[in-house]
């Protein structure tokens, strides 16, 4: 493959610290972005991403799927011909199975929550 056809991509954290950028052929999928992504989650941040399904890449406002390769999820109006490519990162939060519930846990009881992204 031609060094041209590569597209150039970072990725931005939530804290605003950048994973990248890297070269990428178009043909790489989704899901193998963000295993790379974890591959190089900075070891100094707490709770990073475990799996693939934790994460959520964000272009141009919309979210990319798994299956869906980048030269699928490009969106040609905002990007620069020999640019970088900036791609969002969002951490889903964490979800204990329905089947872990703690015994003292009371299904009639309400309860409210917060999560602060």
């Amino acid at each position: 493959m031609a060094e041209e056809d590569l597209i150039e991509l970072k990725f931005r954290l939530a804290d605003g610290t950048d994973i990248g950028p890297n070269k990428y052929s178009p043909a790489t999928t989704v899901a193998s972005l963000k295993e790379k992504i974890i591959a190089q989650w900075p070891k100094d941040k707490e709770n990073g991403p475990k799996v693939v399904n934790n994460l959520q890449l964000i272009h141009a406002g919309k979210i990319l799927e798994n299956n869906r390769t980048i030269a699928d999820s490009r969106l040609p109006v905002v990007e620069l011909p020999g640019g970088v490519i900036t791609m969002h990162v969002v951490l889903r939060p964490h979800l204990p199975d329905k089947n872990n519930k703690l015994q003292n846990d009371h299904p009639n009881k309400s309860r409210c929550s917060c999560t602060i992204l």
